[in-house]
């Protein structure tokens, strides 16, 4: 009998709902399934840098599955990142430590910045399984990331809410959204809450063009409308994108406007079962990898399927909305606004 395989798991970046969820996939199905040994990361790579574990049994990954946040914890620790008195150290320091420990694997659970470090240390020979999570949907390579379902169950119902008191006001409501790079979220949740003007950052859009759309809105007897942009939209640096907007359909539109920033909220709570569902596919999935030595890939959602991508395909790949996705289409079917001449 071969030596039973010890794992270790961390998570990296921001929190979002289902990383408890994604730990518990990955620990019981490696302890119930394969009798593996499972070790947790504290704080991202942090956790690597400092030798900062916590050993992992079936109970301490009981109770977890609904729970928001990470059990782990989290930090944004970039190991790769040049600084002027640690340009290498850091990534030596890391395997230096994987083999002290005598890790077979680490799982490594994040956004494309994780999904990138992840990259870098299986080129450094390092065995490593990605999980993609994220609120923005915009890790390449996956149809869909875990997180990003509870973050649209958020920002929908926010958009909801914002209806009725935009009606009772008469007002024009703006809302902001996650979404740096991408537009998914604002995108997905815009549509499902009816949102009137949907800009999101792969699309240019033109405030002349929201505007006229906003104001014809007015004169055809619809009192209120509901604008839904995502964070990373075209604007000033020191701005939020909900303030410009605000600002630029008051001016231009003469109606009072007010903004509503979710932030935060969007990554809190528990996840949908949606998310919880993916997070446990993705982990159980990472540690079936792990028993067959198949070692740095993510794992994937493609359709109806979970399979698994070569780690080095993903990282610093961004997975963006393209400008003929079928939701753009059939929103501008809808005479949804998306700031662009096809919108009027």
């Amino acid at each position: 009998m071969s030596k039973p395989k010890k794992i270790g798991i961390l998570t990296a970046g921001g929190d979002c709902p289902g990383l408890n969820a994604a730990l518990r996939g990955v620990g019981k199905t490696a302890i119930l399934k394969y009798g593996m040994e499972v070790v947790g990361i504290s704080s991202g790579f942090l956790g690597l840098l400092h030798n900062d574990y916590i050993p992992l049994d079936e109970s301490s990954l009981s109770g977890i599955l609904t729970l928001g946040g990470t059990i782990l914890g989290t930090s944004r620790e970039k190991p790769f990142k040049k600084t002027h008195h640690l340009a290498n150290e850091k990534p030596q320091l890391i395997k230096k430590n994987y083999e002290k420990a005598g890790f077979d694997c680490i799982v490594c659970i994040g956004g494309n910045g994780t999904m990138r470090t992840a990259a870098l240390l299986a080129k450094e020979g390092l065995n490593v399984i990605g999980l993609p999570k994220t609120i923005d949907n915009d890790v390449w390579g996956t149809d869909q990331t875990f997180g990003f379902d509870s973050a649209l169950t958020i920002a929908t119902d926010a958009i909801d809410r914002l209806h009725t008191t935009a009606n009772s006001h008469k007002r024009i409501m703006v809302i902001e959204v996650m979404g740096h790079h991408a537009g998914w979220l604002a995108l997905y949740a815009g549509m499902a809450g009816g949102g009137d003007v949907i800009l999101i950052p792969e699309l240019d859009y033109d405030m002349k063009v929201v505007n006229k759309y906003l104001k014809k809105r007015v004169k055809s007897g619809k009192p209120y409308s509901i604008v839904v942009v995502a964070e990373g939209i075209d604007k000033p640096k020191k701005m939020s994108a909900a303030t410009y907007i605000a600002e630029r359909i008051e001016e231009g539109v003469g109606i009072e406007t007010r903004k509503t920033i979710l932030g935060y909220i969007q990554r809190g709570g528990s996840p949908t079962p949606t998310d919880r569902l993916l997070a446990s596919s993705f982990g159980a999935w990472a540690v079936d990898l792990i028993a067959a030595e198949d070692y740095g890939k993510m794992v994937i959602k493609k359709g109806e399927n979970i399979s698994a991508l070569p780690l080095d395909e993903v990282g610093g790949k961004l997975r963006l909305v393209p400008a003929d996705h079928p939701l753009l289409l059939k929103g501008r079917g809808l005479g949804v606004c998306f700031g662009t001449k096809e919108g009027l």
